[in-house]
């Protein structure tokens, strides 16, 4: 770590959780970011902002004006663009030694695969559940921690999904595929502003501690939050022996 390091990252380094060490893990992990929207936005701001060498940043939508009530990685001038390109260019006036790789596109297959290999930990921000679950086989498939929230009207959600232990659940074990779900859209359902906010940025806070390996996970816990009361609540999660994603007999 330069000067320069020292000291935009001191008030990391000042902890004695992280210190030079953690901070020096930060700088050489790769975090893989899906989705750019009302979770992504917050969520990839901190990990820039908090020092992650390399960010891979992947949506297939563009900037919609009715974004921007939420998707703060995203300006007015931004309408119209690719969010994974106004996205990068966002977090490199945050901090231009970021190396951050944009694709514009749904992330699904051989790529989906690829890139989850490659990553230190994978941050699912995206809104709905056919790439939710197709992100949890390839992190499942290669045993990289998974953060995943959702946020619609004033309710948010946030795990991590962690395989690298053998008793942690995933996220099929939660909600399992072979059930029916309604699917709720922002877009129908609406949702307020600073939510996705909250939710994000827990987000980005349990992705850095993986990162950075300090403190206790949110593995095996889910938090559920009412934003209009404004209160938490935890729940434990157990691995479901059945499980067709990540059980020994799957």
């Amino acid at each position: 770590m330069n000067d320069h390091q020292l000291l935009r990252y001191s008030r990391h380094i000042l902890l004695p959780e992280v210190g030079i060490e953690g901070q020096e893990k930060l700088l050489a992990a790769h975090a893989l970011v899906i989705g750019a929207g009302g979770l992504g936005s917050p969520a990839c701001m901190y990990l820039a902002s908090g020092g992650v060498g390399r960010i891979t940043l992947a949506d297939g939508d563009s900037v919609d004006l009715t974004n921007l009530q939420r998707q703060i990685l995203h300006t007015t001038a931004a309408v119209g663009r690719a969010k994974a390109f106004s996205g990068k260019d966002t977090l490199a006036e945050i901090n231009p030694e970021v190396e951050v790789n944009a694709i514009p596109e749904r992330l699904e297959g051989a790529g989906l695969d690829r890139l989850v290999a490659s990553a230190d930990v994978v941050l699912d921000c995206s809104d709905n559940f056919a790439t939710r679950h197709a992100v949890n086989r390839a992190c499942v498939r290669h045993a990289k921690p998974l953060v995943s929230g959702a946020a619609i009207r004033f309710d948010g959600q946030v795990s991590v999904f962690d395989l690298r232990s053998a008793e942690a659940p995933c996220y099929n074990c939660l909600f399992p595929e072979d059930t029916e779900a309604e699917e709720t859209r922002c877009a129908v359902m609406g949702v307020f502003a600073p939510l996705t906010g909250i939710i994000g940025t827990t987000q980005a806070a349990e992705a850095l501690k993986l990162l950075a390996g300090v403190g206790e996970s949110l593995s095996g816990r889910l938090l559920l939050l009412d934003g209009l009361a404004m209160e938490w609540r935890s729940i434990r999660l157990s691995k479901d022996p059945a499980c067709m994603v990540c059980s020994a007999n799957s």
